[in-house]
């Protein structure tokens, strides 16, 4: 069971929020969530590269010289990829990197992931993050109290939240997701996790769900 300190937006600490990993995600799959950041890094490839093969590039396929009696090594076409300006010789092709795993495998691999930064400490919890208007300067000023400047941080809201976003965007290594659009690898990827404790309630009612429908299956 895990104690985590809450803090208000100057940095000082009001209170503590109990919680366990194991009420998150009962176990931590290595494996798994590997193959659910892979699968996300997969999906962000373009895939838009394309390069020319031999029939492709110019120049004449004319025998550059006679086979035999030169003193050189035997040669083709100049557009051979052996040649400096040839055609690749596998010439990459336009393609489509993206996959789908299992919908639950998904969803297990971001509880896993939440559960794996509970268990290390990285999580940060602030009592409230609301914004009357976008303010970065307040946003800039909240993450330097709680001692996440310079830190990749990922800003967790129970819902989205437009001004928190706007007050964000421009801060370098700051990226904002409620918890419905969380994934392993915008869990995993940064440094910090500055999570609200709406949000942090969000999270735990949606295991508890989660493990009810599996208790009832």
């Amino acid at each position: 069971m895990a104690q985590l300190p809450i803090y208000d937006r100057t940095g000082r600490e009001v209170g503590s929020y109990t919680i366990s990993p194991e009420e998150v995600s009962p176990t931590i799959n290595q494996q798994l969530l590997h193959d659910a950041v892979v699968m996300y890094q997969a999906n962000l490839r373009q895939g838009t590269f394309r390069t020319k093969g031999r029939g492709e590039v110019a120049g004449s396929t004319k025998k550059l010289y006679r086979q035999k009696g030169t003193g050189n090594a035997r040669a083709g076409s100049r557009r051979s990829g052996t040649r400096r300006g040839g055609g690749h010789i596998f010439a990459k092709r336009p393609r489509d990197f993206s996959y789908r795993m299992p919908r639950k495998a998904v969803q297990a691999a971001t509880r896993m992931a939440i559960a794996s930064r509970i268990r290390d400490n990285e999580i940060v919890v602030i009592d409230d993050l609301g914004f009357s208007a976008p303010k970065t300067k307040e946003m800039a000023a909240i993450l330097k109290a709680l001692k996440l400047d310079g830190l990749t941080t990922l800003v967790t809201t129970a819902a989205m939240d437009s001004n928190v976003y706007r007050s964000s965007r421009n801060i370098e290594g700051v990226t904002v997701s409620p918890v419905s659009d969380l994934n392993a690898l915008s869990v995993l990827k940064p440094r910090r996790l500055l999570v609200t404790k709406a949000a942090l309630d969000e999270i735990k009612a949606r295991s508890t769900r989660v493990a009810t429908k599996d208790g009832e299956a």
